[in-house]
């Protein structure tokens, strides 16, 4: 039923934007466009991008940022994520939300490939955030539901099979190939459907291509398709970028910028103000800024006299809480991020809608020189996301990015072993992951980078979660697919490795 409203309210919203004449159509405009035969891609969009960024940013911010030591959130209590423990309910948001867009996005590439409401734009669109969704389903759960999800309405399947990830992969690299087919035809969309990008439908190609690179990335491990995602990420770099073009600057990455207006409200101020800032952040994440003397926490650069990312000072310094502590220290609270609706914090952050950006892209790239897959500079690329990881957040910043590494300690020397150089592309991309749903978590979990302190209270035998477990009902709704997926993968449990962490 709450979907239903949802698609309701947001369909009043956005009708208004299809028609700007009461003259002209006359019947065509009075008819109802609520009703499911007469939606419009364009006014789906929207709201299947804000619903998924509301599920990504809440996530981001108490499952990934406490398993990645952003944040600490104090409590001697059972179900910590920061002592990698949390309880089987907590799987539920994600898998649910999800899956809920999921229609809406499946929709809309249906609803554009009608030859009464065709568009090869909104049909590539929809390609690319299917892609985004599942990838984002499939490296927190491992095996799931995909060739058979979200047909219950069209093919009364309500029990769907569980399809090994390999699959879910090679299939997700398809829709990114017919995406970036789709949308070179470079067919108009409505520029006020779409919040990501505007209508400029040659930045959604480039960022379906870059979503690409992520993805190849991020199974290249796997020795029986290790060689087509190489290949592929060659092609897409150095064979035929023409074909494929990928992000060049941050005005290209993928963000749903908060306005602040209505849809468009972050997420997180759905979070009380006194919530959002219990949690303190962690020495590891904070440690490094201060180390760096990084301008992203330095309130001389900031924004009404709160650093960028609206770190409160400690005792009148940045100071973080160990990750991990055993229960009964007594640790102190100690810098936070500071919340208030009256002025600009992360609560009110327009970046804050983060999907994919820039500097991810330009560590990717770091990631493949270094390993031979493609020509370039290595040192020139990893250099190139760290100027864009700041950047995208201070424009204006215009110390030049060799002095600043040269100063934090974190310049490239060719003369360091390739494990050292992993870490140094993986701690910077860190930083440039801040905000973008659980990638920290997934990168760590497939490279190990960056190294993490190990605290003495975390369970798990201080192992890294691997995988969310799957929702509880699912085990009575849709049992014999269950058994059949945890037979396959493993025990439905956090430590039970996705098939791209396997050996």
């Amino acid at each position: 039923m709450k979907q239903i409203l949802n698609r309701v309210t947001w369909m009043a919203i956005f009708s208004g934007l299809m028609f700007t004449t009461c003259t002209k159509d006359f019947e065509k405009i009075n008819t109802d466009p609520n009703g499911t035969a007469n939606i419009l891609p364009q006014q789906l969009l929207a709201p299947a991008l804000v619903n998924t960024l509301g599920c990504n940013m809440i996530r981001n911010r108490n499952l990934n940022n406490e398993l990645m030591q952003v944040t600490v959130d104090q409590s001697d209590a059972e179900g910590k994520v920061f002592r990698y423990d949390y309880r089987p309910n907590f799987s539920d948001y994600l898998y649910n939300g999800w899956y809920s867009q999921l229609t809406n996005f499946k929709d809309i590439y249906k609803i554009a490939s009608d030859p009464l409401t065709f568009n090869r734009s909104y049909m590539g669109i929809s390609l690319i955030c299917q892609s985004w969704v599942y990838s984002l389903l499939t490296d927190t759960y491992g095996d799931v539901p995909y060739s058979q999800s979200n047909l219950a309405r069209d093919s009364a399947i309500y029990e769907p099979r569980f399809d090994k990830q390999k699959d879910i992969y090679l299939d997700i690299f398809n829709k990114l190939d017919s995406a970036n087919s789709l949308l070179s035809a470079g067919t108009a969309i409505v520029a006020s459907s779409d919040p990501v990008y505007g209508g400029n439908v040659s930045r959604w190609r480039k960022f379906g291509n870059s979503l690409y690179l992520r993805i190849l990335l991020r199974v290249s491990g796997k020795s029986e398709v290790a060689a087509l995602c190489i290949n592929k990420i060659k092609e897409i770099v150095e064979v035929n970028p023409g074909g494929y073009p990928i992000m060049t600057n941050n005005d290209e990455s993928a963000i749903l910028r908060w306005t602040g207006v209505a849809p468009y409200t972050s997420p997180l101020l759905s979070i009380r103000e006194q919530d959002f800032r219990a949690p303190s952040l962690g020495s590891f994440f904070l440690g490094n800024l201060v180390n760096w003397n990084d301008p992203r926490i330095d309130i001389s650069l900031g924004v009404n006299g709160i650093n960028r990312w609206a770190i409160a000072p400690y005792q009148g310094s940045f100071v973080g809480v160990q990750s991990g502590y055993s229960p009964g220290t007594g640790e102190v609270k100690k810098s936070y991020f500071y919340s208030t609706t009256s002025t600009s914090t992360l609560m009110t952050e327009p970046l804050a809608g983060m999907i994919m950006n820039y500097a991810e892209v330009k560590f990717i790239l770091a990631e493949a020189s270094l390993k031979g897959w493609i020509g370039g500079s290595t040192e020139t690329l990893y250099n190139d996301g760290v100027l864009n990881s700041i950047k995208l957040w201070l424009p204006n910043w215009s110390v030049p990015v060799t002095t600043y590494l040269i100063a934090a300690d974190m310049q490239w020397i060719p003369s360091e072993s390739f494990d050292e150089k992993m870490e140094k592309i993986h701690l910077q991309k860190y930083y440039a992951l801040f905000l973008v749903d659980m990638q920290q978590w997934f990168e760590f979990r497939r490279t190990g980078h960056p190294v993490l302190p190990i605290g003495p209270g975390v369970r798990n035998n201080g192992v890294m979660p691997a995988r969310m477990v799957y929702p509880v009902y699912v085990q009575s709704a849709n049992p014999t697919n269950y058994q059949a997926a945890v037979a396959s993968q493993g025990p439905d449990v956090i430590s039970t490795q996705v098939w791209w962490q396997k050996p």
